[in-house]
């Protein structure tokens, strides 16, 4: 009797495995059973247009896959809405030619919307945009002070740099240096 048991209790509890899933169907009224995970998720949400702060997250991790054609969509619905994290990733696939080309200037530009719209991270990469002349004309001076304005909201990487009298190598050792130099 207990084998029986056994073998009834080990049947129902992988009965679940065999269940088909559900059908995805869509029509004038919907999707049933719609992706609400993955890629195929993704790309529904950006052709409905749909901007929150959930999807937009999920941008942002797009940008750690293959497709960065895909993440740098996502990612640029979501800064054009508002969201300055989405902004400083914008600036990261401009910086780094993820999903299009090597622009410094829409990096920059990226960084700086980010920074006028109060994000610590945006104005410490905005300082340090200035300060090495990437992407925009080098202004040490002004760099130093989106810097300070980081630092004094509490971003610890801001305040390492301050400490360090503004040594760019403090913060970034080797950071692709052959792209930054004076760029106007």
């Amino acid at each position: 009797m207990r084998w029986f048991m056994a073998f009834a209790l080990s049947f129902t509890l992988s009965a679940p495995c065999f269940a088909e899933t559900p059908k995805t169907v869509e029509d004038d009224f919907g999707v049933l059973n719609p992706e609400d995970t993955g890629v195929a998720m993704i790309k529904r949400k950006i052709a409905m247009g749909v901007i929150d702060s959930v999807t937009c997250s999920l941008g942002i991790n797009a940008t750690k896959t293959s497709d960065h054609v895909l993440a740098r969509k996502l990612t640029k619905q979501c800064a054009e809405a508002g969201y300055t994290k989405a902004m400083t990733w914008m600036s990261q696939l401009e910086d780094n030619g993820m999903g299009g080309a090597y622009d410094p200037v829409a990096s920059a530009q990226w960084d700086k919307r980010a920074a006028r719209a109060g994000d610590p991270i945006g104005k410490f990469n905005y300082g340090l945009d200035l300060m090495r002349g990437h992407g925009v004309t080098m202004d040490e001076e002004r760099g130093r002070g989106f810097i300070d304005q980081a630092a004094n909201e509490g971003l610890a990487i801001a305040k390492t740099l301050q400490s360090a009298d503004y040594d760019l190598d403090v913060v970034t050792p080797d950071a692709d240096n052959w792209k930054y130099g004076a760029f106007y």
